[in-house]
């Protein structure tokens, strides 16, 4: 354990663009809206005969706006599992779950809890805490732009093991731009330096493209990409996950 982490802890925690025509509803608008938000991934392929490969992705993610109150509670679960013959190739959980309290309409404060599982990279299971600031510098109709600054608190076990607690810095960004009230691009992004090792740097990355096909179906294309500078011995630093599924909204 760092002498930063124990200080801490005692202290606290690509182009397609798709274009429908005809749809009369506001899907996006009305979801940002609702007190409470549901909505539901899913992706899925198998093929048989000279091959056999199975994947299957999905997503769920509920956000609750109480009415009338400042904060937002938003909870995420994500997964990824893929199978060759008889082979397990692919097996990935993410748990997400985040308080925010607005302030003001572009500044916002902000909690959250991660924990994670791709013992394909090496690791075991992490937890992570995370608390900042978030400010809203564009804010339009058509554009939202988000940033973030904080830290994380992370305890991590690799699958063979061994511990490493430490904390990092954070920055993140949130880039969405409606091409149409429904049709939207989304671009996350944030980076983890270690403070006791700037070396030790993660970069997660998430582009999505979503369409409407009716009122609470839509087509969802995603492209994720996480790198780690420093990786577990044996693990090369970079994951790319392409998923494209259906989007159910609630």
């Amino acid at each position: 354990m760092t002498r930063s982490y124990a200080m801490l802890k005692r202290a606290s925690v690509l182009g397609l663009v798709a274009l429908f025509a005809g749809y009369r509803g506001a899907r996006a608008q009305d979801a940002a809206s609702k007190p409470v938000a549901v909505t539901l991934d899913l992706g899925f392929m198998n093929a048989a005969g000279n091959t056999r490969v199975t994947t299957l992705n999905g997503a769920e993610k509920v956000t609750l706006r109480p009415t009338g109150s400042r904060w937002q509670f938003e909870e995420q679960v994500t997964a990824v599992y893929g199978r060759t013959s008889d082979s397990v190739t692919a097996e990935q959980i993410k748990v997400t779950g985040r308080a925010d309290y607005k302030v003001l309409a572009v500044f916002h404060l902000f909690l959250g809890g991660t924990y994670e599982r791709n013992r394909f990279a090496g690791v075991g299971r992490r937890f992570e805490e995370i608390a900042g600031v978030a400010l809203r510098p564009v804010d339009s109709p058509r554009d939202l732009l988000s940033i973030e600054m904080g830290s994380a608190v992370t305890q991590q076990r690799s699958t063979a093991a061994v511990e490493d607690n430490f904390v990092a810095m954070r920055v993140a960004a949130n880039f969405k731009h409606l091409f149409t009230q429904t049709v939207y691009l989304q671009q996350l992004a944030e980076a983890l330096p270690n403070v006791d090792d700037l070396n030790d740097t993660r970069v997660n990355s998430e582009t999505s493209l979503v369409a409407p096909l009716s009122a609470r179906v839509a087509l969802r294309l995603s492209y994720v990409v996480r790198f780690d500078n420093v990786p577990e011995p044996g693990f090369q630093k970079t994951d790319r996950v392409f998923s494209s599924g259906v989007q159910l909204a609630f």
